[in-house]
Order: C-alpha cells, then structure tokens, then sequence
C-alpha cells in the first residue's frame, strides 16, 4: 500500500500535477454544492407549488426512480474518471434485466440474482478487454457493444418477460418507514464507491489514470488491470439496476434502458466530472442523480410532456461544462 501510494505521488510530483490536482480538486468541491443548491431551491418550489409532491406514494416513487440512474451513474463515474466512457450501460441494464427475470421465475431469488448480476458483470469485462486489452477507443468500442448487447436482448425474447418472484419484490418495494430499500441499497452502493476512490490505492489509481496514463504506465502500474475494473464494476451496477428496476415494474422490456447512458453521464458532468478524466466525486455524482431524479418528478407532476426532460439535461450539461471551463 505505502509503495503504490509513493509511486503515484512520485508520478504527481514529476508530472508538477499536485497543484492542478489541488484545483481541481476545488474546483469538484464545488460542484457537488451547485446541484445539491439546486435540488434543494427545486424541493422548496414543489413543496409550495404541488399538493402531491409531498405524499407518501410520490417521495416513494421519487426515491425509485432515483435507483436506477444513481446505480449507472456510479458506474459511470469509475469509467469517466480513467478517461473513458460506457455507452452501453442501458442495453446491459436491459440484457440483464431479461436475464435477471428469466432467472427469477425458475430459481429461489438468492440464486438468481446473483447470476443476475453476472450477466452485467460479464459483459462489462467485455467492454473493458476491447479498451484496456485491444485498445480501442472507450466511444467505439462501447458503441458497438451497445448494439451487440442490445441485439442480445431480443434474441434473448423478443416480448416482455413477466416477473413473478413475490418473495423478491417484497424486498424491492419494501419500506423503512419513509425510506425504501432500494434508496438504502444505493446509499450503501455510493459510500463503498467512496471509500474505494478516497482510502484505496486502486482507487486513487484511477484518478492517476486519467490525469495522465502514460505516465502512470511509465511507473509500472498495470493500467490495463485498472481499466478492465472500471467497465467491470460499471456493467454489474447496470446488471443491479435492470434487475432492481424489472422487478419493481414486474416486467421486463427488451427496449428497456435506452438513452440511460445519457442520464448517467449527465449526472456525472453536472456533478463536477470531467469527460476527459481525472476529475469527479462520488458526492457530486450523486447530487446530480437528485437534482435530474427531483427535475423528471417535477415535469411529471405538472404533466410537462417528456421531451421537455431532454432539453433540461441538455441545458443542465451546457451549463455545468461552461462552469467548468470558466473556474479554469
């Protein structure tokens, strides 16, 4: 642990990178605030604004749909932070939904989900061996395993798939007081990610890599390895997230996840992450997760048509990417 933390502060010290590394740390600190601001200026709008959002059925609704994009997006960000991107986070979300269902309904659920989450777990090691291992760029490579995968799914079962394992939507739709498991099982998700990035020497490697990978190379650390663990973990957080979301609908859809992958890089960029790596935190991801998740309830309450969603995004991304390039 001592010698891999040395070599990297070796590398930062060669590269002259530790004040860079200082601002942009600042510069993430920050960040993470503006969302969470927004959220809470949003929250304090609705509560004024609509009788509904504050209902007991609404806020458990909120706290679901927050589930899925929160799973990708931390998934997301170990990519993103080694300078890469995974676009097929949705179609994986999808093929391992399916699968999960499939699973479901023929075995007891501490079977099947298990090898539920194998199916996303695979296939993000498919991403990371085209990237890490046959070098090609994370854009391509996940492009065309996002359509691999997506074919996959329907091949699979052209049809909706129902789920019928009560035993395990009791689980997912189950309730502590007026907190849900599934917010809970994210919550968890999102602090073993932290303490991963910020008390671990692979996890700090990551950061490494992305700022400069060559040089991190140069210092003998297996890059390759470390890349291969970012689209690994990012595909079985997509593999839990098609079963969790399957099983709280009760039914599996192939076309389900699609543009999934823009909410979670989205939640990633308005959290202070930078698409070309090294930059980013598991709070700041997770403060955009709330304020997208808090946008999407909104718009939905006062029955704005869908696409106004995407214009959001698109607006909240603009915004976050200018933020960022003025602060340097």
């Amino acid at each position: 642990m001592r010698e891999a933390n040395g070599i990297l502060a070796r590398v930062r010290e060669r590269l002259g990178l530790s004040g860079s590394d200082a601002e942009a740390d600042r510069w993430s600190r920050l960040a993470a605030y503006l969302p969470i601001a927004g959220f809470l200026v949003l929250a304090a709008v609705a509560m004024v604004s609509s009788d509904a959002f504050l209902s007991a059925t609404n806020l458990g609704n909120l706290q679901r749909q927050i589930v899925t994009n929160g799973l990708i997006s931390l998934g997301m960000l170990l990519v993103i932070l080694t300078g890469g991107i995974d676009l097929a986070v949705g179609a994986v979300l999808a093929l391992g939904g399916i699968v999960g269902a499939v699973l479901l309904n023929a075995l007891p659920w501490p079977v099947a989900v298990p090898l539920g989450l194998l199916v996303g777990i695979f296939a993000g090691a498919a991403n990371g061996a085209l990237v890490a291992y046959l070098r090609m760029p994370p854009f391509v490579a996940t492009l065309a395993t996002m359509s691999a995968f997506r074919g996959l799914v329907y091949v699979f079962s052209e049809t909706p798939v129902v789920q019928n394992n009560a035993a395990f939507r009791r689980i997912v739709v189950a309730s502590l007081g007026p907190v849900t498991t599934v917010a809970l099982l994210v919550a968890a998700c999102f602090i073993l990610v932290s303490w991963f990035l910020g008390r671990t020497t692979a996890g700090r490697t990551f950061y490494a890599i992305g700022g400069n990978v060559e040089a991190v190379r140069l210092a003998g650390i297996d890059v390759r390895a470390h890349q291969l663990l970012a689209y690994l973990v990012s595909g079985g957080f997509a593999g839990l997230a098609g079963l969790v979301l399957t099983t709280r609908l009760g039914i599996a859809q192939p076309s389900v996840g699609a543009a999934m992958e823009l909410d979670a890089i989205a939640a990633c960029v308005i959290g202070g992450a930078s698409l070309a790596g090294g930059v980013g935190t598991v709070r700041g991801t997770l403060a955009g997760v709330l304020l997208l998740g808090l946008i999407n309830n909104l718009l939905n309450l006062y029955g704005v048509q869908a696409y106004w969603q995407q214009i959001v995004k698109g607006a909240l991304i603009v915004f976050a990417v200018l933020a960022r390039q003025r602060s340097d």
